[in-house]
């Protein structure tokens, strides 16, 4: 944690990471987020295992220092992603961390960490965006976010309406306490009842990123290449996903606009809860032939 919050600043540089893709991870991923592995091997778009889209999706919580000194109640609020190019089984990934933004909303302030992936021979693979959102009142409380806040109107998310070319579903997902400790190691408020009661939460909240991944590996599915080379996501986190909850993914295709040779599907996605409520929500696209 950095000593203040002067330390957190626009520009600050975290250094880098190095990772292995091997089958091992691409399995230890699947187990993690309840998908089947031949998602990326057998119906891989490529003549090899490709690395799941977001197989390195926490990479950004591996670089200390960029998150405010007061954590307490703190949330993944937004992240986006952009795809370059895919990562097959046998290669080293290489990553960077930069503070790029920090801004205040309402009553909480966010930092910005930008991370970028590359592959051996330093060409862009992939980059993400991850907002961060700290409480500006730094009162403790028994509870920040308690499981009837989503009821409320205001945290009720509409995704709107317009053109529908084409509905995509994910399969329903019950998240279970392994794959919290299998996505997110290491005793934290992700996986540990009493971890989460200490920064405000009366559960365990699922790390964000698991949701996200939800949605990146419905659009592979449909979209193969199109995601892993030209995909963009950009998504709001807006309620809490608890332990124990089941969540199915969704997308629209609202729109197929022409991007030189190729076209873009445009879609608007989500997760919702078996009553409907939305835990993230946000726009993504892929290219199709």
């Amino acid at each position: 944690m950095p000593q203040s919050s002067n330390d957190v600043y626009v520009g600050r540089y975290f250094g880098q990471h190095e990772y292995d893709v091997t089958p091992e991870a691409v399995r230890h991923y699947c187990e993690s987020v309840g998908e089947p592995e031949s998602l990326f091997v057998e119906k891989s778009p490529y003549d090899v295992t490709v690395a799941p889209p977001l197989m390195l999706h926490s990479d950004v919580y591996a670089y200390h220092g960029w998150y405010l000194p007061h954590i307490y109640g703190n949330l993944h609020a937004r992240q986006e992603w952009q795809f370059f190019a895919p990562s097959m089984a046998g290669q080293k990934v290489t990553t960077n961390s930069t503070i790029v933004e920090r801004y205040e909303k309402r009553d909480r302030e966010y930092v910005v960490n930008e991370v970028n992936y590359f592959a051996d021979e330093g060409r862009p693979l992939l980059r993400g965006r991850t907002h961060q959102s700290f409480l500006i009142d730094k009162e403790r409380r028994d509870t920040v976010v308690d499981k009837n806040r989503e009821k409320r109107s205001d945290r009720r998310f509409d995704v709107g309406e317009g053109d529908v070319i084409e509905e995509l579903a994910g399969s329903a997902k019950e998240i279970t306490l392994e794959m919290c400790q299998k996505f997110s190691p290491g005793k934290t408020y992700h996986n540990d009842v009493e971890a989460a009661r200490a920064l405000g939460f009366p559960d365990i909240v699922v790390q964000g990123m698991m949701p996200l991944c939800f949605v990146a590996d419905m659009l592979v599915d449909r979209f193969g290449g199109g995601l892993y080379a030209g995909g963009r996501m950009d998504i709001k986190l807006v309620n809490v996903l608890w332990q124990g909850e089941t969540v199915r993914t969704k997308g629209i295709v609202r729109e197929i606009v022409k991007e030189g040779e190729a076209q873009r599907a445009q879609l608007q996605v989500w997760c919702e809860k078996d009553d409907g409520a939305k835990v993230v929500v946000g726009t993504a696209s892929a290219l199709v032939s």
